[in-house]
């Protein structure tokens, strides 16, 4: 009979059969293979990296038109961090019934298109639920269908965002570019963006109005700033703009002129009566000779 192996030999033949295997496959992620060494490295760092978990809430009024929709639409495709839902009733208690979507929608911000009367846009960008929240008038629409660019960046790519020099003038316009580069700034590794960029939001500040501008696909906006709350669709106004004027007084006074015009006609023609009678005519002697 074969005598017995030593137990070192045997330890000492398992390590050296240990070497000769192949070493360990590294874990695969979604951003790539990542090795044992780097996990360890992680776990080490005390410090926590910062992750945007930025969601917004996208929705609308009823009784929207369908160009407002469009526009609506053209935003939904460009945020692929954003959520769409049904539409809702613009009454007084609109705040906290969208207070409440965001909550079960797991958001943390909101784009609410407002129509009123079938013609005025308003926008409100809050953040929830503690604010603050801006409420925009809504001018000079031109959605993606009208304009037919020849821009063709994929879906779900991040924007480059760029604003004017304008914004670092006042307090307010301050705040309004933290909220818009908040809420239109697309998170780093979102599961529906693309990791590269491919196109520009560009936010320009021109007549206290916002103009928006996608290169080079479109859509095309203007937001006029009306009032800045401290909460989210109310709460304390932290700024109004003075030189607001609401589309319901422009209407009026495009009323008035054309009222205006009717009342300068019926005195002229009150003018023309006096004037006859104060003027008579003279009696005509060879009038009624041709009628024997």
């Amino acid at each position: 009979m074969g005598k017995k192996r030593k137990h070192t030999e045997t330890e000492a033949a398992a390590n050296v059969k240990k070497d000769e295997t192949a070493p360990e496959r590294p874990k695969r992620t979604l951003l790539g293979f990542k090795n044992n060494d780097e996990d360890k490295k992680e776990n080490d760092n005390p410090h926590v990296v910062f992750r945007n978990k930025e969601k917004v809430l996208v929705t609308c009024s009823r009784r929207i038109s369908f160009r407002y929709r469009h526009l609506m639409l053209n935003l939904v495709d460009l945020l692929p961090h954003c959520k769409k839902d049904n539409k809702i009733e613009s009454k007084e208690s609109k705040g906290t019934a969208l207070n409440e979507l965001v909550e079960l929608k797991s958001c943390s911000s909101c784009l609410f298109f407002e129509c009123r009367k079938g013609k005025d846009l308003y926008l409100w960008m809050a953040k929830c639920p503690n604010g603050p929240s801006v409420k925009f008038l809504v001018n000079a629409v031109h959605t993606m269908e009208e304009l037919k660019l020849t821009g063709n960046h994929l879906k779900g790519s991040r924007p480059i965002l760029t604003f004017s020099s304008n914004f670092d003038k006042s307090p307010h316009w301050q705040l309004l570019k933290e909220l818009i580069s908040q809420i239109f700034g697309i998170p780093k590794d979102h599961r529906k963006s693309k990791p590269y960029h491919d196109h520009v939001f560009v936010f320009s500040i021109a007549d206290d109005h916002i103009w928006f501008r996608n290169y080079q696909v479109g859509p095309r906006f203007c937001l006029n700033p009306i009032k800045i709350f401290g909460g989210s669709f109310g709460g304390p106004t932290l700024y109004e703009n003075p030189f607001y004027v609401s589309p319901n007084q422009i209407r009026s006074l495009e009323k008035r002129k054309k009222a205006g015009k009717y009342a300068k006609k019926v005195k002229a023609k009150t003018r023309r009566k006096m004037h006859e009678l104060e003027n008579p005519l003279e009696v005509d002697e060879f009038a009624d000779m041709w009628k024997k």
